[in-house]
């Protein structure tokens, strides 16, 4: 099928089947599945500021759903998610600005590229040290819903809640006692701002971060992220629209696989602890890496 807006020919069950595989990832993990569904549509020849805006728009539907499913199963931090919009929105333009200083450029394809594979595989690497470190620990707090969740990098997330930078919060829900505002912010405001430069919901980035950093349990880290993945990705869509970054056809095919998808991803956490869910997540974004590196070196797509 022929796009004319992004001025791509791709077969229409090509891009179901990335959007329902994208959707139940993202369900399970918590992230919007830019990690693979960017990579895939930038192999497919798409240039990469496409790639960022349709990546945004067809994560909008699906987020919506599965954070739904979340909130139904007591995954969402309400509490958190709402003060976290605040960094999200902000971070998201800075990020859709500099995509657009890099298409004026000519760069674009080459620095989102590099940048993207960097990240992914940095963030695969920890989470495969950190996983398996704490898989191997005993012990381990229990969530609201009685799953243990422990991790070995529990004693920088008890470090960072004792940071006196006033004013400080309280999270029940995540069983957060106290930590600071700003953290929270900064938090969010990096997750948009690798939303905003790279597409999706940077989930990718800010669920290890709720989990690492804040100290938020996986099951609520997941469905609180998609919350944000939510907000972001709405917010980014727009801008990155007004740009003429965003192929809404591409976004909605897509989004018919995508939206079956998330409510299974969401179904399919209540079946694992937290530590095997990060573990599972952490071939993931390797192959994404694999995926543009090979668009970038050879320089034809996959197809």
């Amino acid at each position: 099928m022929d796009f004319l807006i992004s001025g791509q020919h791709i077969e229409i069950y090509y891009l179901i089947g990335i959007g329902l595989i994208a959707g139940i990832f993202g369900g399970f993990f918590g992230v919007g599945g830019s990690f693979l569904v960017g990579p895939a549509l930038f192999a497919l020849g798409m240039p990469m500021n496409m790639v960022v805006g349709t990546d945004l728009a067809h994560i909008v539907g699906k987020s919506i759903v599965a954070t739904k499913k979340h909130r139904a199963l007591g995954n969402v931090d309400m509490k958190l998610a709402g003060i976290m919009i605040i960094g999200t929105v902000a971070g998201s333009e800075i990020g859709a600005q500099a995509v657009q200083y890099l298409k004026k450029s000519g760069r674009v394809d080459q620095v989102i590229g590099t940048v993207f594979i960097v990240v992914l595989v940095c963030i695969s690497g920890f989470m495969t040290w950190e996983s398996w470190k704490t898989l191997r620990m005993k012990g381990g707090h229990k969530t609201r819903a009685g799953k243990k969740d422990k991790s070995a990098f529990s004693h920088v997330a008890k470090w960072v809640q004792r940071i006196p930078l006033a004013p400080m919060l309280r999270l029940p829900v995540s069983g957060v006692p106290r930590i600071s505002l700003w953290i929270v912010v900064l938090v969010s405001f990096v997750g948009g701002l690798f939303s905003g430069f790279l597409g999706g919901g940077a989930g990718y980035i800010r669920m290890p971060l709720l989990v690492y950093l804040l100290g938020i349990p996986t099951h609520v880290a997941v469905g609180t992220d998609l919350f944000e993945v939510m907000i972001s990705a709405s917010y980014g869509t727009l801008t990155h629209a007004v740009k003429g970054n965003v192929d809404i056809m591409v976004a909605l095919v897509m989004h018919t696989g995508a939206a079956i998808g998330a409510q299974i991803g969401a179904m399919g956490t209540q079946y694992f602890t937290g530590p095997k869910i990060r573990l599972a997540f952490v071939p993931l974004p390797l192959i994404g890496a694999v995926l543009i590196a090979y668009r970038l070196l050879s320089g034809q797509p996959l197809k």
